[in-house]
């Protein structure tokens, strides 16, 4: 159902069943999945791409254009994956030139008063609490879990099942299957419980435990942990999964509890 109070412009590509409330603004380079409810007063710009199933709460206000004085008027988008929700006073911006997209995966739930801006990447399932606060170019990947009001610096990658507590400022990278609080931003353990939820078996959460343990709990600096991972952490996914992620964090991985630099 579409309100004869929307205003939707006729270019736009709107899939069935979609419900479309009162006072909410869609233009014209805009593409809305099936079974997708916009709320009132929702405002779609151009170069919005939005799955099916997905559910946006009033005020929300979808790839507006980015808030980077770089930006020129090139044509981007803001994609927002299947059943993903995004709660009231979301904002997503569209991308840059440098990347062309903001993406937005399937089953996130966004809510209130998020920011996502320009070029950032989330993956599948992950959940930004209220006032969560990304600027430009983050990459959040699948399952990733920041509390209220946490603040992300550019350029910078939470790995996936990862947990961020609230009130925090993220400056660098966070690795895969961790917890993080403090301030400056510290490992405090890692995500058993959600991995424990996600269906990782034991023998899982035993490597990824005493991976970080070596790499955070002994005082090693980041390049010595890493040699002795390699030869003390039997060979497993897991491993090289987060290995992988460490070594391509040029911007730094947090600290740990030693408050050493981690470089």
């Amino acid at each position: 159902m579409i309100s004869p109070l929307a205003n939707i412009h006729p270019n736009a590509k709107i899939g069935k069943d979609v419900t479309i409330e009162a006072f909410a603004s869609v233009y014209g380079d805009v593409v809305i999945g099936d079974n997708t409810w916009v709320g009132p007063n929702v405002t779609i710009f151009d170069g919005a791409r939005i799955g099916k199933g997905v559910r946006i709460f009033p005020g929300a206000v979808i790839s507006a254009i980015p808030q980077d004085l770089k930006f020129a008027g090139e044509q981007t988008t803001a994609e927002i994956g299947d059943n993903t929700v995004i709660r009231e006073m979301v904002t997503v911006n569209r991308g840059t030139s440098a990347l062309g997209k903001t993406v937005v995966g399937s089953s996130c739930l966004l809510m209130a008063y998020v920011h996502i801006a320009h070029d950032c990447m989330l993956g599948s399932y992950v959940i930004l609490a209220n006032s969560v606060n990304l600027a430009g170019h983050v990459t959040i990947d699948d399952w990733a879990i920041l509390e209220g009001y946490v603040g992300v610096s550019q350029f910078v990658r939470i790995g996936a099942h990862s947990f961020i507590a609230g009130q925090t400022g993220v400056r660098k990278n966070v690795p895969p299957f961790t917890r993080a609080a403090r301030e400056p931003l510290s490992f405090v353990g890692i995500n058993s419980v959600g991995m424990k939820r996600r269906g990782f078996d034991q023998e899982s959460i035993n490597v990824v435990q005493d991976l970080y343990r070596l790499l955070y709990n002994k005082g090693y600096s980041t390049r010595n942990a890493l040699d002795i991972i390699e030869k003390e952490i039997p060979s497993h996914k897991l491993k090289d999964e987060i290995i992988e992620f460490i070594k391509a964090s040029d911007k730094g991985i947090m600290r740990g509890y030693s408050g050493g630099d981690n470089d």
